[in-house]
């Protein structure tokens, strides 16, 4: 059986930086190389302070870095080098064209694959990782074909990563299961053998499920739609539960305790990430689901938020991570500074410099970005950001939030004060905040004393009923 003793993996991101450091550390014998173009990340990486926040991961870098595992930008050497390549670079949505909005964005698939095939010789096993549409193998092994060459040889695989950011760590080293995809032909089962010894080092064979490749992705891709309908059915369900009274925790567990159902994942939000190039409707369902959270703030600041202090809490798109990617508080942000609020916003993970360029990019910014500088500051300090604010805004679940001194909060905010919960994090809070004086306002649920406010009858108020879209395509 061929043996993998060499890992290349491309694309220091969110994906290849913790998988290859769990694999490095659980295989010592195995040399693994993470890299990028992004020069900065990669002299992060290689440095006491990583790019990238995980609980645990940090001690699983130390522990390995410059034993096994190491992070470089010369990536046609670890190329060369190499048995096994993993392409884990990212595939954000498209921005412009056919599909914008709604399709992935493959172009940096289809580079890496013209660079493996440009810089490589002998046999290596090729494996996609990044979250990719079913047939984007295909594509990589037709790039492959076309420019193949007679001393080289490539197998394609499919390894799609299942972690949740915030317990990656934890998900890497006892995954529910391994899912490894490829060619149904000899040499396809002799590199699916070859990877799966890699992952027998520490996951039980019975987690490891080989399947053909395309039933490899689109298992990926249908595991990402069962959570994303779970979440953004629960999202629609608290607006209802805002109007008539009820409350959407109760509703969840009531519905979970159904075994044909179940619990997980029945948590109302802002939003969710894994809906992303899923359903349409999914989609469609958490724009909704900003928009009508956002609106509320200014519907409940007296229908104006021009000029208005407003502290934001929490940046990225979930406790435990410093990632942003499609975070609600990017589009919260917009909406909130499309009608001229001034944003201090707080984050205990998150980088100033990647807060400034989440909120600078057209889509957000449109054609001012230097309304950011003007509208936007990035506090080191909760208290700080908090300090002569209109509204508490908390798009994060970060714990720490639960812990802050509300009463000091209060007596240094405008009054009246108010706190919108996008995270259901002060649940337990709610009587002592109220006692303290603030007016409260959280997804999924009526909070009974608040100031009575009806916005004016003219055209301009934010309209708060308004549907989510409905497609029904997919």
């Amino acid at each position: 059986m061929f043996q993998i003793k060499k890992i290349c993996c491309i694309g220091a991101g969110y994906v290849g930086g913790p998988t290859c450091s769990v694999i490095a550390s659980m295989c010592p014998e195995i040399t693994v190389t993470v890299v990028d173009v992004n020069e900065s990340r990669i002299k992060a990486w290689n440095s006491e302070t990583l790019p990238i926040y995980e609980p645990g991961l940090n001690e699983v870098v130390m522990s390995c870095r410059g034993r096994n595992l190491f992070f470089s930008t010369d990536i046609d050497s670890a190329i060369k080098e190499a048995d096994l390549v993993f392409i884990s670079v990212n595939t954000p949505t498209k921005t412009y064209g056919m599909g914008k909005g709604r399709a992935a964005d493959l172009k940096f698939i289809e580079a890496c694959a013209r660079r493996i095939v440009e810089v490589s010789d002998g046999y290596k096993i090729v494996t996609e990782k990044s979250t990719v549409p079913v047939r984007a193998a295909e594509s990589i092994r037709r790039i492959f074909d076309a420019n193949t060459k007679p001393s080289l040889s490539l197998q394609v695989l499919s390894n799609p990563e299942f972690l949740a950011e915030g317990t990656a760590v934890k998900d890497l080293k006892d995954p529910d299961r391994v899912l490894i995809g490829g060619d149904e032909t000899p040499e396809g089962q002799r590199a699916i053998s070859a990877l799966c010894a890699v992952y027998e080092h520490w996951v039980p064979k019975s987690r490891i499920i080989t399947t053909n490749t395309w039933s490899s992705e689109l298992s990926k891709l249908a595991a990402n739609a069962f959570l994303a309908q779970r979440i953004s059915s629960i999202n629609s369900i608290s607006a209802l539960c805002e109007s008539t009274g009820a409350d959407v925790e109760e509703v969840a567990r009531a519905v979970g305790t159904d075994q044909r159902i179940g619990s997980k994942f029945l948590k109302a939000s802002v939003d969710t990430l894994i809906s992303k190039n899923v359903f349409i409707f999914v989609i469609d369902m958490n724009e909704y689901q900003r928009k009508r959270f956002a609106c509320r703030i200014i519907d409940c600041l007296f229908n104006t938020v021009t000029g208005k202090k407003i502290a934001l809490l929490g940046f990225s798109f979930k406790k435990d991570t410093g990632d942003t990617r499609e975070s609600s508080s990017i589009y919260i942000s917009k909406y909130l500074m499309d009608e001229g609020a001034k944003l201090h916003i707080y984050d205990p993970k998150v980088l100033k410099e990647q807060i400034i360029q989440d909120l600078s990019q057209p889509s957000i910014s449109g054609d001012n970005p230097e309304r950011v500088s003007d509208l936007v500051t990035v506090s080191s300090d909760p208290y700080e950001a908090c300090g002569s604010a209109h509204a508490l805004v908390i798009c994060t679940e970060w714990d720490m939030f639960k812990e802050l001194n509300y009463e000091k909060i209060y007596h240094k905010m405008l009054k009246p004060a108010f706190i919108f919960d996008g995270r259901r994090v002060l649940d337990h809070l709610h009587p002592q905040l109220q006692n303290l004086g603030f007016q409260i306002e959280t997804i999924g649920k009526k909070v009974t004393t608040r100031i009575p406010f009806t916005p004016s009858g003219g055209g301009g108020g934010p309209r708060l009923n308004e549907p989510p879209i409905k497609k029904t395509k997919v």
